[in-house]
């Protein structure tokens, strides 16, 4: 890696403008985009020869929407959210992957099992399907009743459904902050079920990717600067992230924030290596794939090749 990024450095005119990188979060500003905050903050961007402008998305005008419109020139999408797209005929290309394993979890609202609750109501994310939960549905023969939900844990906590899709690094902890209790045996995390599948990446357009390989690589080495820098000093990272998240007014606070960079941090470790990565695995592509098309998601099988954009 330092090795790459000195050979970057390098060949870039050291007269030259940087070059203006539009990136788009995959949600309003928090902790999970803390080493893009840095990476920008602390200039690794702008050693890169790249100008970083850091974009959030809303309700309605979402991450893919600002991509396919040419409003930014990467956004964040989950995995598998990346892979139906691509099935749909719009090619995407993974720049980046800060995630190496699943943060899934069903909360039982009733302390019971949550594979034990067939036909029950469970709220899912209104804005990203929820392929895993699905699939889980489908396979174990639950039946349950989809209930849309935006962003927050209230319509869970009313009882007006049995069960919640959350991730461990957000919806989770706030319902841990409200008091709610939840026995492990209330809980049905996908990472330890077989369906341990990475998550948010950086993707751009596949046109893109083959016109601005540089371009890529450099925001690819900078982000991971940003994050490795995350890593080694947690509290200086939550002050920046703290700096975005109230310039955006988001109704949230250090505590929460503190507890998410914690739990994001998390995982990024690969299970197997125990070290953070960046790289999208091809064993998980191919599981992610098999999945979604043995339950109807993709419209063709997506490959790890045309995934990284090696094919």
């Amino acid at each position: 890696m330092k090795i790459l990024f000195w050979l970057l450095l390098a060949f870039m005119p050291l007269s030259a403008q940087a070059e203006k990188f539009v990136f788009t979060t995959a949600w309003t500003a928090q902790a999970q985009f803390a080493g893009y905050y840095v990476a920008k903050e602390k200039g690794f961007y702008s050693e890169m020869g790249l100008d970083v402008v850091i974009q959030h998305p809303s309700l309605t005008n979402s991450a893919f929407q600002r991509l396919q419109t040419d409003q930014c020139d990467a956004a964040m999408f989950s995995m598998m959210s990346a892979m139906d797209f691509i099935s749909q005929g719009i090619p995407l290309v993974n720049i980046f992957q800060d995630s190496m394993n699943s943060s899934n979890i069903l909360v039982s609202r009733w302390n019971k099992n949550p594979i034990e609750m067939k036909g029950k109501k469970v709220a899912v994310f209104y804005s990203d399907p929820n392929y895993l939960i699905y699939i889980m549905s489908r396979k174990d023969g639950l039946n349950y009743e989809w209930v849309p939900f935006t962003s927050n844990i209230n319509v869970f906590l009313s009882g007006a459904v049995d069960a919640t899709m959350v991730v461990s690094y957000n919806e989770f902890i706030l319902l841990q902050q409200a008091g709610f209790d939840m026995p492990e045996e209330s809980l049905y995390r996908f990472s330890d079920h077989d369906y341990n599948i990475q998550e948010n990446g950086v993707y751009v357009k596949r046109d893109y990717f083959l016109k601005h390989r540089n371009e890529v690589s450099r925001f690819a080495i900078a982000s991971r600067r940003g994050w490795e820098w995350v890593a080694a000093h947690p509290d200086e990272a939550l002050d920046i992230v703290m700096k975005y998240v109230e310039a955006s007014n988001i109704p949230t606070n250090r505590v929460v924030q503190k507890l998410m960079l914690k739990e994001v941090l998390r995982l990024q470790v690969d299970r197997e290596s125990k070290r953070r990565e960046f790289r999208v695995r091809a064993d998980m592509v191919e599981k992610a794939s098999q999945l979604m098309n043995k339950y109807g998601m993709l419209r063709r099988e997506v490959t790890y090749s045309e995934l990284v954009g090696s094919k």
